[in-house]
């Protein structure tokens, strides 16, 4: 079977502050878009893994992490996993970055 991939342009790279995430909506998903210092690009599920979570594009990036504004957790932007103690996972999407054009890979 053959998946279908589809690229969707989101932002552009140039107008992205680095350490700040930002929040689009694609159909009904909403996702949070964030730029580390690094350069680098991710982008996660809107919304904490913790039950009454906050919403990730508003919450504290220290290097390749995200912090969840309310509970505090501590998630990965490269793969959305929680780092112990807790426990829990986001989606996360492919990024593309081409001619400052970001692109989400759905």
């Amino acid at each position: 079977m053959i998946k279908t991939l589809t690229r969707i342009p989101v932002a552009h790279y140039s107008n992205l502050k680095a350490r700040s995430g930002y929040s689009i909506k694609i159909d009904d998903m909403e996702i949070a878009l964030f730029k580390v210092t690094t350069g680098e690009v991710y982008a996660l599920e809107n919304h904490s893994p913790h039950p009454k979570g906050g919403v990730l594009s508003e919450g504290l990036v220290s290097g390749h992490y995200v912090y969840c504004p309310v509970y505090d957790w501590k998630i990965s932007l490269a793969d959305g996993t929680v780092q112990a103690p807790d426990e829990g996972q986001v989606r996360a999407f492919q990024v593309e970055i081409n001619d400052d054009i970001i692109f989400i890979v759905l």
